[in-house]
């Protein structure tokens, strides 16, 4: 479930807003975008994946919110992990598993 949108690091561009399935999030113009109907999150990471800035953390369990604090957040690397994770945006790792440029290209060239 969608717990935090740093409002450190966010820069408001929307994606999260853009990409969410279930449109969980309002746009603030002018501001950080807010988990508006959070009960409608479906865990799908879509959020935290395409936000290109590791503003967003969704929790693994799927149907209860936790609490987060986004410094404890930062310091265990847990902010933006999933995204890094499967090698999502620009510099991150390729290679990963999760990688869909590696496995269409590992599909392709054997």
């Amino acid at each position: 479930m969608i717990e935090l949108i740093s409002p450190t690091r966010c820069i408001e561009c929307n994606l999260c807003v853009k990409v969410c399935p279930t449109n969980v999030f309002d746009e603030v113009r002018g501001g950080v975008p807010v988990i508006a109907r959070q009960e409608d999150c479906q865990t799908c990471y879509q959020c935290e994946i395409h936000c290109p800035v590791d503003a967003m953390y969704v929790a693994p369990e799927a149907e209860v919110s936790v609490a987060v604090d986004e410094n404890e957040l930062i310091a265990s690397g847990l902010l933006g992990s999933y995204r890094k994770e499967i090698g999502w945006g620009k510099g991150r790792e390729r290679g990963s598993k999760f990688d869909t440029t590696y496995l269409v290209t590992r599909q392709f060239r054997g």
